[in-house]
């Protein structure tokens, strides 16, 4: 490895974690506070989550010599926020997290079933991801209405550095909302005293109640937004920048992870999309057999980022909640338009992607089952009437 090092592996490295966890981890707190968890367990889940993301990619791209970058399911994440808290409280939500790692893990072993996820069509998961992100994409327009002097700054920053600067366009906003925070909100006295006092956080075990509800309504979308969304586009990902990494072990150890951190409360880990084409770009190193360094030191920063995770929540908790869910929102809105166009490209399954989109975007269960769900099928349900009347129509 220290033959292969350069500095701009080390810097595209570093930079990768902080985008990647600053861009995202206000969705992994509104998701995980959605399902119950209080302020303990999501520094937990946040160190767990970055622990685990450092050991996936150090070993993975040491091992097979290929810029291998881990990542948090944010859109997971974000499916949490519209399903809400489930019967159970959070050690149901848990049980459904350790049973979507158990899927992943199999989606790895049996190959059909991961054949199956990839079976899903693009319209539909791209339109049920879609309607996941809607409510959250959402929040900035709220922040503004419930009050312009704090949240129009941290929307026009956002919109002012997209324009020029598009991967810190998040972390501009945060740190825009920082600011806000301090100037325009009165805090308490002792803040510093909070923040230094929460900046190293505990493991928190939860332990997990495994129900009917918590896994159809939960852990299935959960998989599935996963897989659809991170794992396989992941994996394209690399092969597009010419690395040939064979995905079962991958997800073997990804969903083995996901289930362990599971019960420390985070949401599961998987090939990350983003922050891979960041690694695996000449930007890491003009040399494609040179680049797995800067997964390296991303993995090694996530780590570092997670061992503070307390007082990162302890600062951003004293904000209105509605502003970190701008932040996360903002963070949100590339991920929401690019599924959104992915959903109706295509005229002949528009109507079952607008399905989908709609019954998933509304948030409402059915005996119990989240939206997401039911979106998935009824937009399928639709697709397959379309297909069959067409071939009806055929002489």
């Amino acid at each position: 490895m220290f033959k292969d090092f350069s500095f701009s592996a080390l810097t595209m490295g570093m930079l990768t974690a902080f985008v990647g966890f600053v861009s995202s981890f206000a969705v992994i707190i509104q998701g995980l506070q959605a399902m119950g968890a209080n302020s303990d367990q999501v520094a937990s889940a946040l160190l767990a989550l970055s622990l685990a993301l450092g050991i996936l990619a150090v070993s993975f791209s040491a091992a097979l010599k290929m810029p291998i970058s881990i990542a948090w399911s944010t859109p997971g994440a974000a499916l949490l926020s519209g399903i809400g808290m489930i019967e159970g409280g959070f050690p149901a939500a848990v049980g459904a997290f350790v049973i979507c790692g158990g899927l992943i893990m199999l989606s790895g072993l049996f190959q059909p079933l991961g054949r199956a996820i990839r079976m899903i069509p693009g319209p539909l998961a791209n339109a049920m991801l879609a309607g996941i992100l809607l409510g959250l994409c959402l929040a900035p327009v709220k922040a503004v209405a419930f009050d312009p002097m704090l949240g129009l700054p941290i929307v026009l920053t956002w919109a002012v550095v997209v324009s020029r600067w598009r991967l810190l366009a998040v972390p501009a906003s945060l740190a825009a909302m920082m600011l806000v925070l301090i100037f325009g909100v009165d805090l308490p006295t002792d803040t510093l005293s909070q923040i230094g006092a929460a900046i190293h956080p505990q493991f928190v075990f939860v332990e997990p109640v495994f129900t009917w509800h918590g896994a159809i309504s939960v852990a299935v979308p959960l998989f599935i937004v996963t897989m659809a969304s991170q794992n396989i586009p992941g994996i394209a990902i690399l092969k597009a920048h010419g690395y040939e990494p064979h995905p079962g072990p991958m997800f073997v150890a990804t969903g083995a992870l996901s289930s362990l951190v599971g019960v420390f409360g985070g949401v599961p880990v998987n090939m990350a999309a983003i922050t891979a084409a960041m690694c695996a770009s000449t930007d890491a190193h003009p040399d494609p057999a040179r680049r797995y360094v800067a997964a390296i030191i991303g993995g090694f920063s996530y780590a570092a980022l997670g061992l503070v995770a307390g007082g990162i929540i302890a600062f951003v908790s004293l904000a209105p909640p509605i502003l970190l869910q701008a932040v996360a929102g903002l963070g949100l809105i590339g991920a929401f338009s690019n599924a959104a166009y992915a959903a109706y490209h295509n005229p002949a399954t528009r109507e079952a992607a607008a399905i989908t989109f709609m019954v998933t975007a509304s948030g409402i269960a059915f005996a119990g089952i989240s939206g997401a769900f039911w979106g998935l099928l009824a937009g399928g349900v639709m697709m397959g009437l379309q297909k069959a009347l067409r071939r009806e129509r055929l002489p």
